[in-house]
């Protein structure tokens, strides 16, 4: 049996007890607590459990080794760089609270070593994980799947807005979740500005191209970018085990014809294609594709996961959703990872489903890039590719974002810091 004592405090402030009983508590500060138990005195501890009837009638269960794992004390989390100091392989896996103090906003639970933790109504209910409640995840604007009809309206914002304050980086990366990709306007047409852009974001990445690039069609490196070709739509960086995230293009010059952008919305195409033709999704889902980089004579880059190949069409293993498209014909290897010979057949048919419907004129944005505006995407799921040009100079620069820094600093300025931290 467990001689546990529980009490009920007479604090006020979910800050104030905080600081009073651990010293500085960090990550689960609210100035009013939203969830709360049933009733007073209704939490109980088990063998190997503290049992939480909320409000709603649902119960949360927290075994009491998660509990102690999860301290937030300044001795167990460190209250700046945001990491566990704790040895969980040092804690006893029978460990149980000696006592339990229930308060208005949270519970102070005192171990064997005469340790303390305090933990916010709030935050244990949002961590709850038996049984796990849905999370309002203020985060995820809804996206907004477009076809040609956007050239009506396209997403713009304005430069100085962007440079001027954190909000504006918020309003702008929420443009780039919500339609795949913004144009910048009033962009100085000039690389070290075009840079500042999208350092306002995040380091830039580095690849076998280098960092910012800054370019004309010269074939400095063996690309077909590097060329004045046509590139139909494409993902970039498919070869790669993580391929970048977001990709800006700023044309800082250009004296000839043709060259217009093509941007494609691979998630709307995918929903289409789901649709009409859900063997071929499924078959985009399935068939893993090899790809490379070996344009230049020093390199020969592959993913150095997966056997070097994934789907055209990848989705989050949490959540069964489109999570990503990775599709460059241009850039994809000798295939061998077929099961069947009928997959064979039913590859080389899908696939041809899946390029009529990008290029199609309801699915394919057409436009001229002009200088001082510069382009952003996220390259996970809008497809980018060009018109066939003939000019006597198209000069433009650019970079890559990772996708994880990109999300990182999407958080932050459109969620807060704390809202954030109050997550991990």
């Amino acid at each position: 049996m467990l001689a546990a004592c529980f009490r009920q405090t007479a604090n006020r402030s979910h800050t104030a007890q905080a600081t009073q009983l651990c010293r500085g508590l960090i990550a689960q500060r609210r100035l009013e607590s939203t969830h709360k138990p049933a009733k007073e005195h209704s939490i109980s501890l088990s063998a190997r459990k503290l049992n939480i009837p909320w409000q709603d009638g649902k119960t949360s269960s927290f075994h009491h080794i998660w509990l102690r794992d999860h301290c937030r004390s300044k001795s167990c989390f460190h209250p700046v760089t945001h990491q566990r100091l704790l040895d969980t392989s040092l804690l006893p896996r029978d460990i149980a609270p000696t006592n339990v103090e229930q308060g208005e906003e949270g519970l102070t639970l005192t171990w064997p070593d005469a340790h303390q933790s305090y933990f916010s109504y709030d935050w244990l209910h949002r961590h709850s994980y038996s049984p796990k409640f849905p999370r309002p995840d203020a985060l995820e604007a809804p996206q907004h799947f477009w076809g040609s009809e956007i050239k009506e309206s396209l997403p713009t914002i304005a430069y100085d807005d962007i440079m001027a304050s954190d909000e504006g980086v918020g309003r702008w990366l929420t443009q780039i979740h919500t339609y795949g990709f913004s144009l910048v306007d009033g962009t100085p047409i000039d690389p070290a500005a075009t840079q500042a852009l999208l350092e306002r974001i995040a380091f830039i990445r580095q690849t076998h191209y280098g960092g910012f690039y800054d370019f004309t069609a010269d074939l400095a490196h063996g690309d077909l970018a590097y060329t004045n070709v046509a590139l139909p739509p494409h993902n970039d960086t498919t070869y790669f085990s993580d391929p970048a995230g977001l990709q800006m293009f700023h044309l800082l010059a250009f004296d000839g014809t043709g060259g217009e952008s093509l941007l494609v919305d691979g998630f709307k195409a995918a929903k289409q294609l789901r649709q009409d033709h859900p063997k071929a999704y499924s078959t985009l889902s399935r068939v893993r594709v090899p790809t490379h980089s070996a344009g230049d004579v020093d390199k020969c880059i592959t993913p150095s996961i997966g056997g070097g190949a994934f789907p055209i069409l990848n989705h989050d293993p949490a959540t069964g959703l489109l999570s990503q498209v990775r599709y460059n014909n241009e850039d994809r290897s000798t295939m061998t990872s077929f099961t069947d010979d009928r997959e064979v057949e039913d590859f080389y048919e899908a696939l041809q489903v899946w390029h009529t419907l990008l290029v199609s004129p309801a699915m394919m944005l057409q436009f001229p890039m002009k200088p001082g505006q510069a382009l952003i995407f996220d390259n996970w799921r809008v497809l980018h590719g060009r018109t066939q040009f003939d000019a006597t100079k198209r000069r433009i620069c650019g970079g890559y974002i990772s996708m994880d820094d990109y999300q990182s600093r999407r958080k932050l300025t459109t969620r807060g810091r704390e809202a954030v931290m109050f997550d991990l």
